[in-house]
């Protein structure tokens, strides 16, 4: 009584919030004191303050809001702006890329071409300078030769090296371009030498290689024609200064026959054919125009008819060896032993071959073009009438039979029936000996 007397006298405490935290068995007790709720309450005003004014702040500016979505708008704007640049560069680039693929492809094909022309007139020309060879003409060169300078490896080179341009610049870089910075403009940076450019150097540099070879090829083919004809013009004006002109279509005729107009056909247009061709034809006209020209000369009697014997009686007047006055001598005496070897001068048939009067054992040879040679005085004739003896066949034995005072060989030449001075001849096979072997 006395306790409730007091807090009656001395007033009503006040009660104690008590926060109770119960986890399982666990129990806690946590006192709530008036200045905790003080500083909560506190807290909780500054941040509702802090929120509406953030609030009030905001919806009083919302230009920031705008200007902020338009930035964001700009910037997207641009990137897409850029993308699309972007795609398009890569679609030119990918066309070019197959414009230039194709031009390279057509420039390994012309290049292909030219080099299989190459190779083919290689072939050509190795036939006709093995013909020229044949005939006698310097065919030795300091260029070198297509095969030697288009090989198939180097074929191959060339082409691959076409290719090549093909796979390098599949990849194509650019610089300038920087995505990360807002606003930022696209640069491009100057490309490399294209692929069809440096397909185009290259191929310039083969062409003009090719070209040189081509060149090189020409001038030599224009040397031997123009050698071809001087032999020919040569061997022309020395069997003309002997008295004998040869056909001027020698060419087109054939040496044991009269040239014939009995010809025909159908007309057809002439080919045309390029440089390269024309220098062929022309060259083979040319050596067969010499070979038609040796084979006419080689008929003529040129040769010596007694190699290294000396000359005992020339051609002209002499004093008779029987009768002891002057005589004509038709022909030139060389000494030679008996039984020695007589050999024809020129190529031609046998018109007679035995005993002939004052000649003794004779051989007379037909040339052609009305020329026609002796051999008097044999001990032996090995040929008969209608042989055809070539140069330098053998065709008796040395003697001295008929009209002579001992072992030699009465060589004549006659055209027409009429004898002419063997020496012209003789003198004149010197001169043709470099032009006929």
């Amino acid at each position: 009584m006395v306790e409730r007397q007091d807090s009656q006298v001395f007033g009503r405490r006040a009660e104690k919030h008590i926060l109770i935290l119960a986890s399982g068995d666990r129990i806690r007790h946590m006192t709530l004191r008036p200045w905790m709720a003080a500083i909560a309450f506190s807290v909780l005003g500054v941040m509702s303050i802090g929120y509406l004014t953030a609030t009030t702040y905001l919806v009083l500016r919302d230009d920031l809001i705008g200007a902020t979505m338009a930035r964001q708008a700009r910037m997207q704007h641009e990137y897409e702006d850029r993308i699309t640049a972007l795609r398009a560069q890569v679609d030119r680039i990918t066309s070019r890329q197959l414009l230039d693929q194709q031009v390279v492809e057509t420039k390994v094909e012309k290049l292909l071409e030219q080099q299989m022309a190459l190779s083919n007139r290689h072939g050509k020309i190795g036939t006709i300078l093995e013909r020229a060879e044949n005939s006698g003409l310097d065919t030795s060169t300091d260029t070198p030769e297509a095969a030697d300078a288009i090989d198939p490896e180097q074929h191959a080179s060339a082409a691959d090296s076409f290719k090549v341009l093909l796979k390098g610049d599949q990849a194509v870089k650019t610089r300038g371009m920087n995505l990360s910075m807002p606003g930022a403009t696209l640069a491009y940076a100057p490309m490399r030498q294209s692929m069809a450019d440096r397909a185009d150097q290259l191929f310039s540099n083969v062409t003009l290689s090719l070209k040189t070879i081509e060149h090189d090829q020409l001038a030599h083919i224009e040397n031997l024609t123009a050698d071809a004809a001087e032999r020919t013009q040569t061997i022309r004006s020395i069997v003309k200064n002997i008295g004998i002109k040869l056909p001027e279509k020698t060419a087109a005729i054939d040496m044991d026959q009269q040239e014939t107009s009995d010809i025909g056909g159908p007309f057809v247009e002439p080919e045309t054919a390029g440089r390269f061709e024309a220098s062929l034809s022309e060259l083979d006209l040319a050596l067969d125009r010499l070979e038609r020209v040796r084979a006419f000369a080689r008929k003529l009697p040129f040769s010596n008819p007694a190699p290294g014997k000396a000359i005992t009686s020339v051609f002209g007047n002499r004093v008779d060896p029987f009768f002891g006055k002057l005589a004509m001598h038709a022909g030139v005496d060389f000494r030679e032993k008996l039984g020695g070897k007589v050999r024809a001068t020129g190529a031609g048939k046998v018109i007679h071959a035995g005993p002939a009067g004052g000649y003794g054992n004779m051989v007379e040879i037909d040339h052609g073009h009305g020329i026609t040679t002796r051999f008097g005085h044999l001990s032996r004739t090995l040929v008969s009438v209608g042989d055809t003896v070539n140069n330098d066949s053998v065709i008796g034995l040395a003697g001295s039979t008929g009209r002579s005072t001992g072992p030699h060989l009465h060589y004549e030449v006659r055209r027409n029936g009429a004898a002419i001075d063997p020496m012209r001849f003789l003198n004149a096979g010197l001169k043709l000996t470099k032009y006929l072997d």
